[in-house]
């Protein structure tokens, strides 16, 4: 068996200077892995929350990759571990992808002349349970700085049984859940938009909308561009290449919408039975072993590989999101071995 070890550092990486997104040039071809876990050291006031949202990291991936501390009080010089090394989705690398298992956004700006080609990532908040996001490929059909909110009446009949009435429109300002900006999807009914209750942010917590710390939505509302295309997905595991090594990164399996149900953080959308069969294509959740065969099929198609499964059982059974090595390339071999 070969040795293994996860990438750490204890100085942080390379951030956005604006917004709270990580921005890393895209690897070499053959290349999927970008970032490094990083440690902090946590002070007398801080949250785990707090500590998230200054690293672009959301709630749930800093509560998996540091179990036993505590959410609202980890205490002065506690370690923090920030799970901020990715391996990218197995998708095409442009415009938008939302991985909704793992709560997170990546981003592929078309490169300008004479710069290299970059993904950013942000945290998100996806659909809860009864109001899950649906996964597809859609894009963003339009934009709207300083939102009004109108909630289904599905919503506004759920706040009232709470006590909590709405009105039929809620106006821009720090009562709107929609934050200041917000993109519409061509998905009816579907938007990113921001929010006046950002410790959600990694969570799943919405009406089926994507939500956005506000710094890292006032970003992208300004630099991405209508009809850019996105690609919701569902993929709790994720293997790549990083040089010679193939690394796995894990996460909960998340339970998905059954077709045909209504979400939406904006208005009541009726889907034709040809959108919801499609959709319900979408939706089909694969065990986290198979997804892995399927994935160590599809990354050595070209390359041949070999995978230590006593490690992928373990780094699946820890879902805690933080990517390790759990197999390597073998030189000069026509095929390759899906064990030791």
């Amino acid at each position: 068996m070969r040795p293994f070890a996860a990438a750490f550092l204890l100085l942080g990486f390379w951030v956005a200077p604006c917004a709270h997104a990580e921005i890393y040039e895209l690897p070499p071809d053959g290349n999927d892995v970008v970032g490094a876990v990083a440690v902090v050291t946590a002070r007398q006031e801080d949250t785990l929350v707090d500590i998230a949202r200054r690293h672009g990291v959301g709630y749930e991936d800093i509560v998996r990759a540091n179990p036993g501390v505590s959410v609202w009080l980890p205490g002065e010089g506690t370690q923090i571990v920030l799970p901020t090394r990715y391996v990218l989705p197995a998708v095409p690398r442009r415009g938008m992808v939302l991985n909704l298992a793992e709560y997170r956004m990546y981003y592929f700006p078309a490169p300008k002349p004479g710069e290299p080609p970059v993904v950013m990532t942000y945290p998100i908040s996806i659909g809860r349970m009864d109001w899950e996001t649906p996964v597809g490929v859609t894009h963003i059909d339009s934009k709207v700085r300083n939102p009004s909110w109108t909630p289904p009446q599905s919503v506004r009949d759920e706040h009232a049984a709470d006590g909590r009435p709405l009105p039929r429109v809620v106006p821009p300002g720090p009562g709107n859940p929609l934050g200041a900006f917000a993109m519409r999807l061509a998905l009816p009914g579907y938007l990113i938009h921001g929010t006046n209750k950002p410790a959600g942010v990694g969570m799943r917590v919405s009406h089926g909308c994507i939500r956005m710390f506000p710094e890292d939505i006032e970003y992208v509302f300004a630099h991405i561009a209508v009809d850019t295309p996105v690609r919701i997905i569902n993929e709790p595991v994720k293997m790549g290449w990083e040089d010679d090594r193939l690394v796995l990164e894990a996460h909960p399996v998340l339970a998905v919408m059954p077709p045909g149900e209504p979400a939406a953080d904006t208005e009541d959308s009726a889907r034709s039975e040809i959108e919801q069969a499609k959709l319900a294509d979408e939706h089909v959740v694969r065990s986290p072993l198979t997804s892995v065969t399927e994935q160590f099929v599809a990354a050595t198609g070209s390359r041949a590989g070999q995978l230590d499964w006593s490690l992928v059982e373990t780094i699946v059974d820890r879902s805690d999101g933080i990517p390790a090595e759990v197999g390597w390339g073998i030189k000069n071999a026509a095929t390759s071995a899906a064990s030791e």
